[in-house]
Formats: structure tokens, sequence, C-alpha cells
């Protein structure tokens, strides 16, 4: 798929589907408030589009974003003028400059390849964070809890845009290929159909809190939000 048009197809699936980012921001700004009530800054990494930021800006003074994809930054800078929108990669970037608090969410952590690059992204996020700084991950599914061969479909429309989403994930070991086709009418530009494949790892409930704690957090594992695979949320010792 052009990566111009998934960014832009990329809201309309989850928006369509209900996502509610306000809620899940405020959640997130809640348990970073609740651990350090002074906390004034954020970054959010793997940020997309920039939708969470969207409303964790309302609750802290300074809110920027981290993301890979160019076309997501783009859309990013668009929505929020005046939010810094970083280009990098989780596991090796550098702001210069710490954060109160920091989350990545919508299972991005799940693109990481192997436990040597969670314990690294870890790692490079802590040296982001001041001490007592807080980390919020949303992890993807323990491997107890993935469907193999699993199978998701979308149906929305926007305006003069219907795109049908539709994903095939198999499991080899760890690791999980997930095949995604779009098919995206248009009122001008007729039918398109794009191919999309991610490439995502299972980790295990205790490599998560191992990376944390080897990147000096005290964590903890949170089930009874609003997000189906839970929270990571660790502390900065």
């Amino acid at each position: 798929m052009y990566e111009a048009d998934l960014a832009e197809i990329y809201d309309m699936v989850y928006r369509g589907r209900g996502k509610d980012y306000a809620a899940e921001a405020a959640e997130v700004s809640e348990l970073v408030l609740a651990r350090r009530p002074d906390a004034v800054s954020l970054l959010d990494v793997a940020c997309g589009t920039g939708a969470h930021l969207a409303f964790t800006r309302e609750r802290f003074e300074t809110v920027e974003g981290l993301e890979l994809s160019e076309h997501m930054i783009a859309k990013a800078r668009e929505a929020l003028p005046g939010v810094p929108v970083h280009r990098g990669d989780m596991r090796d970037f550098d702001l210069g400059r710490t954060y109160d608090a920091a989350m990545c969410m919508f299972s991005s952590i799940g693109y990481l390849g192997s436990t040597g690059e969670l314990e690294a992204t870890l790692s490079r996020l802590a040296r982001h964070l001041s001490p007592g700084g807080v980390l919020v991950i949303e992890p993807w599914y323990f491997p107890e809890r993935f469907i193999d061969g699993y199978i998701a479909r979308d149906l929305v429309s926007c305006g003069d845009r219907v795109v049908a989403r539709v994903s095939h994930s198999t499991r080899n070991g760890r690791q999980v290929p997930i095949t995604v086709h779009y098919i995206v009418a248009d009122k001008s530009a007729g039918i398109r159909h794009f191919t999309d494949l991610h490439l995502m790892r299972l980790f295990t409930r205790e490599e998560y809190e191992r990376a944390f704690e080897r990147a000096g957090f005290a964590v903890e594992y949170l089930t009874d939000g609003r997000f189906d695979c839970g929270l990571f949320v660790g502390v900065l010792k």
C-alpha cells in the first residue's frame, strides 16, 4: 500500500471501529498523574497520526511525538500544529532531553523483532525519562492469547470514500505475519486494491516485565481498564 494512502485509511478504519482516543488518552494520563502528580511533559512513542496526542496535550503542558513513518508524521503535524513530532525509531532514538512521562500505544511494541530489541527499546525510553518518570506501554497479545488464523474485517465509509479491510494472521513460533488487504472506493478515483504486511512478535508477560526491570523500572501490569491487552506501567527508580 502507498504510505500516503495508509495514513488516511488507518485513521478512518480505527475511528470506524469506534476507537475512543479521548477516553484512552484520559486513562493513560490518569495513570501517569496518579504516580507522578507533578508531571508536565509527555512523549508519545510510535504516535502514528497523533490521535492520542490531540487529547494528552489537554493534560500536560508539553507533549511531543516520535514516529517512524514520514506520512504518519505529516498527518500528525497537519492535525496538531505546534506539537513537535520527531522522526525516529523507538529502538535507538535520541531527542536530547527527558520527559516526565512516555507512552507507547496501539500495541506498537509488538513490531519489535526480538527480546533484545524489546530490552533496547525500554532502555532507550528510560534514558528519555527523568527520575520518577512514568512509562505506559500497551502490549500486543501474549502467546497464550493469540488465535492462529485469526481473521479481522472492517467496512467503513466517510464522505465519498468506502474502505473494506480484511486481515489474516498466522503464527510461526513467536513471529506473526499479518496480511492485510484493502479495497478503497473513491467517487473520483474509482476502486483500488492494496496489500499490506505487518510483522509482529508475541512477547510473554515475563519478557515485558523483565525488560522494564532491566531498564530500571518498577513495573505493574494492569488489566482493569479499557485496553484488551492490558497496560504495563513502569516508574523509573
